[in-house]
């Protein structure tokens, strides 16, 4: 799509702000006003619009994207739209340990096993810890107890949390990160660990180099859209 406009400007809506494209209110692709609660995010938001150049690119436009998905999707279904992520309950990233190599074994406990603990006391749950990739059953209260968490979450949260969980394979990170218990940074790291052990041991894949990377700019971009809501 050709670029449309000449000028951006934050307006103000009931209960936050919205984007005016040369006086017309943005609309997501639903049709619903693009309105959001934080000024911090609006401004992020219309900073999207005003660089795009002569052709729009939505790569380019990732806190429009998210507060599309939030307003769209799960406002209007919310538990329907946090059983997409509530599954990650069950068979989080952090449970599951290396079977045959034991300084793998040793980096995945450094990592793992604070945001677990950090999980545990928060929620008041127990995590069962198993080696290699067979399924392993958690208590059914820490199934429950996660779900709920998930489930309380308000819809603006529950946005950029989505991919967060689904890049990372663990609840457990986007939880954290939610409520800003550990750095997105060593989140990051943490749910990247595997790729990379096995990058500094068997050398670099330029495919596989080139989907982290991918994967690593839509969890900054989750990363930035929790921080400015």
């Amino acid at each position: 799509m050709k670029r449309f406009w000449k000028e951006v400007a934050v307006v103000a809506e009931d209960g936050g702000w919205g984007i005016a494209l040369d006086g017309r209110p943005v609309r997501t692709p639903q049709r619903a006003p693009l309105a959001v609660a934080s000024a911090a995010l609006v401004e992020a938001i219309a900073a999207e619009w005003r660089e795009q150049g002569e052709t729009i690119d939505p790569v380019h436009m990732p806190m429009t994207g998210i507060a599309n998905a939030a307003i769209d999707l799960a406002f209007p279904d919310p538990a329907a739209f946090a059983e997409t992520i509530a599954a990650y309950a069950a068979t989080d990233l952090f449970c599951y340990r290396d079977d045959r190599d034991a300084v793998l074994q040793a980096e995945q406990a450094a990592a793992w096993n604070p945001p677990l603990a950090w999980a545990e006391s928060r929620f008041g749950v127990e995590f069962v810890l198993t080696q290699g990739i067979l399924p392993v059953d958690q208590p059914p209260a820490t199934v429950a107890a996660l779900r709920d968490a998930i489930f309380a979450v308000d819809p603006w949260w529950m946005a950029p949390l989505t991919p967060l969980v689904t890049i990372g394979g663990s609840l457990v990170a986007g939880l954290a990160l939610l409520e800003n218990a550990f750095d997105a940074d060593a989140l990051w790291e943490a749910v990247s660990l595997d790729d990379l052990y096995q990058e500094r041991r068997w050398g670099a894949d330029s495919e596989a180099q080139k989907a982290r990377a991918t994967h690593k700019r839509d969890w900054d971009n989750a990363a930035r859209f929790l921080a400015l809501l």
